[in-house]
């Protein structure tokens, strides 16, 4: 038997964390407020609403995803550069069984995140793509890390992921009878990068 090590370098985070308890009452009642304020997405529908973490009932949900943004970046990004990171635009997301969620990347940000208010833990899952061009696309025998195109995790309420905004994900067709509901939310940054004497300087 061939001893070998094969090493994964440059990986893609995917972040993951929770929130730790259940929305308030006042919480999921907006979530339901917000539904009849709609505009068709491609496959569900979304919030028109774009800015719905600057709303007073979710509040304190912004607060716990600003932990998980800079607990991201402290973990990920761990820059000495004078940046600070916060959530830009962020809606909800509603998707009934036999819908779906295009596949799509998110422009003009730098990580983006989902935080799950209802799904099931057995039928709902999000799936991400790796785009890039192959030289060659040999049958597969057995999937794994490095062969693969795209890659799913199961989600369940309360989840927390965040990924590089230029990651292209989609949610595939909804199984089960629960409605999927998800806020999902842009990352930028604001400070300096770079450095002056190198010519690298962008103040942001």
């Amino acid at each position: 038997m061939i001893e070998s090590t094969i090493n994964s370098i440059f990986p893609t985070p995917i972040y993951m964390s929770k929130l730790d308890r259940a929305l308030t009452p006042l919480e999921l009642k907006f979530v339901d407020k917000s539904k009849k304020d709609f505009y068709k997405n491609d496959g569900n529908i979304t919030s028109n609403n774009n800015y719905i973490l600057n709303e007073k009932p979710f509040t304190n949900i912004k607060k716990e995803l600003d932990k998980r943004v800079q607990d991201y970046f402290n973990k990920v990004l761990s820059t000495t550069d004078a940046v600070t990171p916060y959530i830009t635009q962020s809606w909800l997301n509603y998707t009934e069984t036999n819908q779906y969620h295009h596949k799509h990347a998110h422009p003009n940000s730098l990580v983006s995140g989902v935080f799950y208010i209802n799904c099931h833990e057995e039928f709902d899952k999000i799936k991400f793509f790796k785009e890039e061009y192959k030289t060659i696309t040999p049958e597969i025998k057995d999937w794994n890390l490095w062969n693969s195109g795209s890659w799913w995790f199961q989600v369940k309420t309360g989840d927390i992921i965040m990924f590089p905004s230029s990651l292209t994900h989609m949610v595939e067709n909804k199984e089960g009878t629960n409605t999927r509901i998800s806020l999902a939310f842009n990352v930028f940054i604001k400070g300096t990068i770079g450095n002056n004497k190198n010519l690298t300087e962008l103040i942001l």
